[in-house]
């Protein structure tokens, strides 16, 4: 990591911690349609990334731009509402500057969040999907930057523990819940029918233009980390319908109730657990 970066992460930790006292474990970046989940959480402080130093800027509908600290079942949490995209600013750093700021802000659980297309077809607009693997299909790499995989032989970039207290938050709430494999593309333009066979060939289950390197860095960092995907469309080739962004956020609002239902009853375990 340059100097440059150093300088700018410190200056934007510094004014954050310089506002919110409490520390926070548990990170949560909302995706496309899902940042509404960290409005009206109980004692909740919400900082807009405009007014951070050196914060980069998300320019995309669907994404607020705040960090929002907040209790959540009684466990700390940091949300991101919104994310940056490597096609907002061209910059792996500027895409993982979130991820930076909040392992320096002492998170050590990391709740990563999107919406994707949906590749299996047996995956419905408004179904969720627990993240099992990742397949990097944007020419891009954390460890260029500083970064290693993190990983050893036969590990897995998502920890089997929050797999297994996803599944049982998904079971107690009456979630449906699938499992997949996630595919990030650079867009951001929607994949053609024949990108999305070749994900469906690679073993993908849904697609997005998100995600693989947030998870990567977040790993090589230290952090557990766990993924939901909200399916938002059938992917082109599976779907005769013209995708828009529109359409995305709007099936994301759809499938808000189940989202926050999973994701309360996934930090009330979580609570427990690390109380």
């Amino acid at each position: 990591m340059n100097s440059s970066l150093e300088h700018q992460l410190a200056a934007s930790v510094a004014f954050i911690e310089a506002r919110v006292p409490r520390v926070r474990r548990v990170g949560l970046v909302l995706g496309s349609g899902l940042g509404d989940f960290a409005e009206g959480l109980p004692e909740r402080i919400s900082i807009s990334t405009r007014s951070i130093p050196s914060y980069p800027l998300s320019t995309v509908d669907g994404h607020k731009g705040h960090l929002v600290f907040a209790s959540v079942e009684g466990l700390p949490v940091l949300a991101f509402q919104g994310r940056i995209h490597f096609y907002e600013c061209g910059s792996v750093d500027q895409v993982l500057y979130p991820i930076y700021v909040a392992h320096r802000l002492g998170i050590q659980t990391l709740i990563i969040t999107n919406a994707a297309g949906g590749v299996n077809r047996w995956f419905q607009p408004g179904d969720l999907m627990a993240i099992s693997d990742l397949i990097n299909l944007t020419s891009e790499s954390c460890g260029q930057h500083g970064h290693s995989s993190g990983l050893s032989a036969g590990s897995t970039l998502f920890d089997p523990g929050l797999m297994r207290t996803l599944d049982k938050a998904a079971a107690d709430a009456k979630v449906p819940l699938h499992h997949g494999v996630y595919a990030g593309m650079k867009g951001p333009s929607y994949e053609t029918a024949a990108e999305v066979q070749m994900v469906q060939r690679a073993g993908g289950d849904a697609v997005g233009m998100s995600t693989v390197l947030e998870v990567q860095a977040a790993v090589a960092l230290g952090m557990n980390v766990a993924g939901i995907s909200c399916i938002t469309n059938h992917a082109t080739g599976i779907s005769k319908t013209r995708l828009s962004h529109a359409d995305v956020t709007a099936v994301g609002a759809l499938a808000r109730d189940n989202f926050e239902r999973l994701l309360l009853s996934f930090f009330r375990q979580l609570s427990q657990q690390l109380s």
